[in-house]
């Protein structure tokens, strides 16, 4: 825990703070974008299956595992039938949904009686088995190995109670381009998780980039091949003015690739709050000691008003 000590020492000789100097405003065609950035968030935040239509996360042990709202399920889901169904976890993984024929549920939109589920970790390009029940629905997700259903609601309470969400002030000078320093090869990352996973990811280079004349480092991984890098983050308003946990910020690969050095663009205005600000039935990620920055990151998504 070499780097969580430098952390800790930093802290306790003098800390970089973020001047309050007056700073530009800034252009009108940026303000537009990070606004329609927004909203396009909020968009995806609140669609009847966002993460705000979760209700519940419930564990599934192996055999068979009785499902539905009666009190006298192995699972009580909070919507839905009395009596939806039985899922068998087997000794190998593979999962096996049996419906109650009264349950009017479906699968991945059929109205078949049984089928085999397919969790988040094994469908591929494709979605999870999906079982819907009225406005309600759920999906198998492997965490570390285990196995559980993540169930959402249209009407959920938090969906319905939805109270907005807060900002800094967008300011440009938060849009910063970094240097991109490759890994040859990645580095492993260990990242923990709000249930107490910890999974090793692979981390393609750092980004480094300058603030009131301090250095600091982010490392990022991709979610998928390809795909954006991502960075779960701490800083200094982390825990105050800001979700305890991390915050996520995503952003394009460099223009040369990722093996080799060139530029990467970190919009901190773009960083947003995970779903576990917002939901107690959520996995995410926390910010491991690598990216928590000694620097008040005053720019993107605020602490949740109704944070739980």
């Amino acid at each position: 825990m070499l780097r969580t000590a430098a952390f800790v020492l930093a802290m306790l000789s003098g800390v970089a703070t973020v001047s309050a100097a007056d700073v530009p405003s800034p252009s009108a065609t940026y303000t537009q974008q990070i606004e329609q950035w927004r909203a396009a968030r909020v968009a995806r935040l609140t669609a009847p299956t966002g993460w705000l239509s979760l209700i519940g996360l419930e564990w599934l042990n192996e055999g068979a595992n009785r499902v539905g709202s009666a009190a006298d399920n192995d699972i009580v889901l909070k919507a839905g039938p009395a009596h939806l169904g039985t899922v068998t976890l087997a000794h190998d993984g593979s999962l096996h949904l049996a419906l109650d024929p009264a349950s009017g549920a479906t699968i991945d939109g059929k109205a078949v009686t049984e089928a085999a589920l397919v969790d988040d970790m094994h469908s591929a390009d494709a979605e999870p088995t999906t079982v819907r029940f009225g406005k309600a629905s759920f999906y198998v997700i492997e965490r570390d190995g285990r196995k559980a259903l993540r169930v959402k609601d249209e009407d959920a309470e938090a969906r319905r109670h939805f109270l907005g969400i807060d900002y800094f002030p967008i300011d440009d000078s938060w849009r910063i381009e970094a240097d991109w320093v490759p890994f040859v090869p990645a580095h492993d990352l260990a990242m923990g998780s709000v249930i107490g996973t910890i999974d090793t990811v692979k981390v393609p280079g750092k980004a480094v980039f300058q603030r009131d004349g301090h250095t600091f480092e982010l490392l990022p991984y991709q979610e998928e091949p390809g795909g954006e890098l991502f960075f779960v983050l701490a800083d200094r308003t982390s825990g105050k003015q800001t979700y305890g946990a991390a915050r996520f910020l995503y952003a394009a690969l460099p223009a040369g690739g990722l093996e080799h050095p060139g530029k990467v663009v970190l919009d901190f205005n773009k960083a947003y709050n995970p779903p576990c600000a917002f939901t107690s039935f959520a996995t995410c990620p926390l910010a491991p000691p690598e990216n928590r920055l000694d620097v008040a990151i005053t720019a993107g998504e605020k602490k949740y008003r109704g944070d739980h």
